[in-house]
């Protein structure tokens, strides 16, 4: 298990969590584009972040389901497994 989270992670769980589908190519597209033009809200991110807590075993940070952005989310959020790693 790689000790950062990658854009073709995040697509899958979108998927997963939030039952939205977006190719990791998209993703990367609109990076800097609001999560909710992908239709992910906070609650759907606030799923993403609990199925990352159960997955890494870490706390993600407290701010992590209010991340606007796909790059502020994976930024937020490599930075925590990063420094646990």
């Amino acid at each position: 298990m790689s000790d950062r989270i990658t854009v073709e992670e995040l697509t899958e769980l979108m998927k997963k969590s939030a039952g939205v589908t977006v190719s990791p190519q998209e993703l990367r597209q609109g990076y800097e584009t609001g999560f909710d033009a992908f239709g992910i809200d906070s609650l759907a991110l606030l799923g993403i972040v609990g199925e990352l807590e159960n997955r890494y075993g870490t706390p993600m940070p407290v701010d992590a389901e209010k991340s606007k952005t796909p790059q502020q989310f994976l930024e937020l959020v490599n930075s925590v497994l990063l420094t646990e790693a």
